[in-house]
């Protein structure tokens, strides 16, 4: 079974996801420095995961001395 790359996540499902609290995803939402979001209304705010994923994969890294 294929997973919906459009599917999208509340902010909790998005946390479990990338395995760190709500309060991170929201500090980097903040910041600006976390994965794209959709702001469907002032406090309502939810996850594609393909933008997860892509998110992910901008922070690889090859190794420690990599910034």
């Amino acid at each position: 079974m294929d997973l919906d790359p459009d599917e999208l996540y509340v902010e909790r499902q998005a946390a479990q996801f990338l395995k760190v609290s709500e309060k991170t995803l929201q500090y980097w939402r903040f910041t600006g420095n976390g994965p794209k979001f959709v702001r469907i209304s002032k406090r309502c705010v939810r996850y594609r995961r393909r933008d997860l994923i892509a998110w992910i994969e901008q922070h690889l890294k090859a190794s420690t001395s990599e910034m």
